[in-house]
């Protein structure tokens, strides 16, 4: 447990550095929102299909200039990573449509959506005028209770596994993982500040790449788990295999799925903590007792996950484990894509009648379903070969 704590702590320190160095943000964000609607309504009032991508040239520079650039983006995911998310997703239905020549009524639909996303659902995350210390601590809280939960299930699911497969061996790996995840988040962070303020398209296409990358991983590590689920057959493995399996065949890929999951949530913590920290002067030490209260509440959850994973037969365990690395993967899948459509690596194309469930990372367009269609295919092939097996043995 100690190690946990050191190894999440290492995460606080250099956000509560930036908080104490930080400058003073400056952020309007109802200027911000303003200018946004003023300059999305000009873009529509003059739209034609034929001259679609001059519209979106026009859209695609409010979103990195002025909703990007202004670090609104950054804000809103501080407050609310859904909305963030959906904003986003309604930024790139409009570019789509418009880059397509879509017809003026649809893409005007779709620019109202965006519109009241952002006068409605936006605006009044910013009513409040100043942030004070109660403010910094419940914010800061609740940053790192969010990133690090979807971090920890990854961390958890893996570390039970090695628990229940080896009695402990291989811990080391997720550790190493963990540790240089940890790093490499902060050198990313401060990276991307420096080079790029925090915003533009080479942070979203880091964000995407990370994303599908680890959607792979975790998607190979659930297949593989789910084809052991079988205790006959995984005791058989464990007493044939097992050694070099965590040498070489499989310690890999879940150090690596660590390492990913933890370095795309720790780099944005660490950028929201900065940005936090421009929110009010003197805010390292509110700061730091929320981002302390945060640790406490996951290394409780995380002692008590495992000591339910613990208790749960071997085959259900196995099932529940592989189900929640897959749900992972398949959301990884669908946001990662989303993330290099904003960066501009991945053309969009809008899907009418497809519902946007964030939570799920579903998002109205081909490209970002097609992408999670390749990651239900294995699941599919996964479930027949399975069943067929069991079918073959009941004969």
């Amino acid at each position: 447990m100690s190690r946990w704590m050191l190894l999440v702590v290492s995460l606080i320190l250099p956000a509560a550095g930036m908080a104490a160095a930080a400058e003073r943000n400056n952020l309007d964000a109802g200027a911000v929102i303003q200018d946004l609607v003023a300059r999305g309504d000009a873009t529509m009032d003059g739209y034609a299909p034929d001259q679609g991508v001059e519209a979106m040239d026009a859209f695609s520079g409010l979103y990195f200039d002025v909703f990007e650039g202004s670090g609104l983006e950054t804000a809103v995911g501080m407050k609310d990573p859904g909305l963030k998310t959906r904003v986003e997703s309604l930024f790139g239905a409009v570019i789509g449509l418009a880059g397509n020549g879509a017809a003026a009524p649809e893409t005007a639909g779709a620019w109202s959506e965006l519109r009241t996303a952002l006068t409605e659902d936006v605006a009044p995350l910013f009513d409040q005028k100043a942030v004070g210390f109660g403010g910094i601590v419940l914010q800061s809280f609740l940053i790192l209770v969010r990133e690090g939960f979807e971090a920890m299930l990854v961390v958890m699911a893996l570390a039970a596994y090695l628990r229940r497969s080896s009695a402990g061996a291989g811990m080391s790996a997720l550790y190493v993982g963990i540790a240089l995840a940890l790093l490499a988040s902060v050198l990313t962070a401060y990276g991307l500040n420096i080079l790029f303020q925090a915003s533009g398209a080479a942070r979203e296409a880091l964000e995407g790449v990370t994303m599908l990358v680890a959607s792979a991983v975790l998607l190979y590590v659930s297949q593989w788990l789910l084809a052991k689920r079988q205790a006959d057959k995984w005791q058989a493995y464990i007493r044939k295999k097992v050694d070099s399996a965590l040498s070489g065949g499989q310690l890999w890929a879940l150090g690596l799925a660590v390492f990913l999951a933890v370095y795309r949530e720790g780099a944005e913590t660490i950028l929201f903590f900065y940005a936090l920290a421009g929110q009010a002067q003197d805010a390292a030490l509110p700061m730091l007792l929320g981002a302390s209260g945060a640790v406490a509440v996951l290394v409780a959850v995380f002692l008590l996950m495992r000591m339910a994973s613990l208790q749960l037969p071997l085959p259900i365990f196995f099932s529940v484990t592989a189900a929640l690395l897959f749900y992972l993967a398949f959301s990884f899948a669908g946001t990662g894509v989303l993330e290099l459509q904003e960066a501009g690596w991945v053309a969009i194309t809008p899907v009418i009648g497809v519902p946007r469930l964030t939570w799920l990372g579903v998002y109205p367009t081909l490209e970002t379903l097609l992408a999670q269609s390749l990651v239900l295919l294995p699941l599919a092939l996964t479930f027949a070969w399975v069943w067929r097996r069991q079918s073959f043995k009941a004969v």
